[in-house]
């Protein structure tokens, strides 16, 4: 395949519509980690200037841009754009970028652009630009129909949807949404799952090291990762649960091997990648220990290999990280309620074939120094979602009580909601026709295992009706992620060819 790396516009050069992926490349530019949104923000403003387009922001940072429509679509109901400013910010192993002032490096892989060892930032990326893209169209155009538009921004959408919870909706007029955030070209997404975070803290004891032990670190690499809505029925494997795994077929081994730390996973929506428990060992115990790791390996690869072909399990000589290490019934409290905690899916829907219903991802272990030198807090996180608010509070409910159970802290806020499907929607039969009439191609109506804005924003905008479209990105939360650059411009002429009828059809 011809395979193109660029940081500028080699990577995009001569695809269409020259507009959007301009406005991509230039996105990838500025540094965008959730909560640290400012500079696109600014960027964004400075575009509306330069255009003449009024905006407005609320205290959290959700950002509004108007468009007054273009020729008698000025008098036509307002329809909103909506999406996403920030990113995911996943990196490979050994990656030397940093998300808080590099670029990201496109590459060009036939029909694929994607990033070079990092996130993309498609998701949600590709849906800004474009919103951007119809900004960018004269108010005095005769070739462009547009209604009033507002295209609202919103922040901190990876980690939790806090934009959309924190959203002013004095700011928006219109009762029509247009949620540009999925990512399965053609098909129209009209339901999402609800979600919600458990945060199980565990005080864990520091103890002095053993003598005559050394350092070695644990590594469990190479998993594939990803979405943990989108990508969490796919079986694919978690590093922090192989890591819980092995830290209790080592102790079952060799009873008195001290732990240092055990850190693994990064972000609450991405499925755990890589992960590494610190080892205090003797070199018997490290002897033994490498004897099973390649069988140990094997049987990981014969249970998922399919899917995760490049698991890999390493024991290496490590840097001293101090002269303590965690008291034993501390690990093998917070080992026991990693193994107990939930993973995967745990109930498909019986409304909707093929949609995950009810899920939990056990997302990652995080380790800080406690309050004094004798003491650690280890923090383990989970996301769950459904579509049913009753299944996800049974699950919550059953995390909480194995982390009480295991002597931790449990600490859930609350979850948000899901939306509910009208395929009948005025705006969900016009997207429909106007995908149908643009492609040839008659799009699904589907739900989708994930946390999309909608459900919120319906309830920050009294009355508004929603519809989710976008064009195809695969791998979203990792490293993976890539999208299709033969679905861009057909989902950029379809949202043209929908805001056409918008503008001329009223919405109820």
């Amino acid at each position: 395949m011809n395979m193109v790396s660029a940081t500028g516009m080699d990577a995009i050069q001569g695809l269409e519509p020259r507009a959007v992926w301009e406005f991509f490349d230039r996105l990838s530019s500025i540094p965008r980690p959730s909560f640290h949104e400012e500079r696109v923000l600014e960027w964004l403003k400075e575009f509306a200037q330069e255009r003449g387009l009024t905006w407005d922001q609320d205290k959290v940072g959700n950002l509004v841009i108007r468009h007054p429509g273009t020729q008698s679509g000025v008098e036509a109901p307002t329809v909103i754009i909506q999406g996403h400013v920030d990113m995911v910010t996943e990196k490979d192993e050994g990656s030397a970028h940093d998300f808080m002032s590099d670029p990201i490096k496109l590459i060009r892989d036939g029909d694929w652009i994607t990033a070079d060892g990092t996130t993309l930032g498609a998701d949600n990326g590709l849906g800004v630009v474009t919103a951007l893209a119809v900004l960018d169209t004269p108010k005095d155009s005769k070739d462009v129909l547009l209604p009033p538009i507002e295209a609202l921004f919103t922040v901190a959408e990876e980690t939790g949807l806090v934009g959309a919870f924190e959203l002013d909706g004095s700011m928006l007029t219109g009762k029509t949404l247009l949620n540009l955030d999925t990512e399965d070209w053609p098909d129209i997404f009209i339901g999402c799952a609800g979600g919600g975070d458990s945060l199980l803290t565990l005080d864990m004891k520091q103890e002095h090291m053993p003598k005559d032990s050394k350092t070695y670190a644990l590594k469990i690499s190479g998993l594939a990762g990803g979405h943990s809505g989108l990508n969490i029925s796919d079986g694919r494997a978690n590093a922090v649960k192989i890591a819980a795994d092995l830290l209790d077929r080592i102790h079952a081994m060799l009873p008195h091997v001290r732990v240092c730390s055990f850190t693994g996973g990064d972000k609450r929506n991405a499925l755990p990648r890589e992960a590494t428990l610190t080892l205090q060992l003797t070199e018997p115990q490290a002897t033994s220990i490498k004897a099973k790791l390649e069988e140990w390996n094997q049987e990981y690869l014969k249970e998922f290999g399919s899917r995760e072909p490049e698991i890999a399990f390493e024991l290496t000589a490590a840097a001293l990280q101090s002269h303590t290490v965690l008291a034993e019934q501390d690990i093998e409290a917070l080992t026991t309620m990693l193994l107990s905690l939930p993973h995967g899916v745990i109930k498909n829907s019986h409304a909707i074939d093929g949609l995950v219903e009810t899920s939990n991802n056990v997302a990652s272990v995080k380790m800080t120094p406690g309050d004094d030198a004798t003491s650690s807090v280890c923090v383990v996180q989970c996301s769950t979602r459904s579509s049913i608010g009753c299944a996800l509070e049974r699950v919550r409910r059953t995390i909480r009580r194995i982390g009480e159970g295991c002597g931790a802290d449990v600490q859930q806020k609350q979850a948000y909601p899901g939306w509910q499907p009208n395929p009948s929607a005025k705006v969900v039969q016009l997207c429909k026709d106007a995908i149908t009439t643009t492609t040839g191609t008659t799009p699904e109506l589907k739900a989708v295992h994930a946390g999309l804005e909608c459900g919120i924003l319906g309830e920050r905008i009294p009355g508004v009706e929603c519809v989710s479209f976008g064009p195809t990105i695969r791998g979203a939360h990792s490293p993976d992620e890539r999208v299709q650059i033969s679905t861009v411009e057909p989902f950029w002429k379809a949202t043209l060819a929908l805001l056409e009828r918008l503008a001329t059809v009223k919405v109820q």
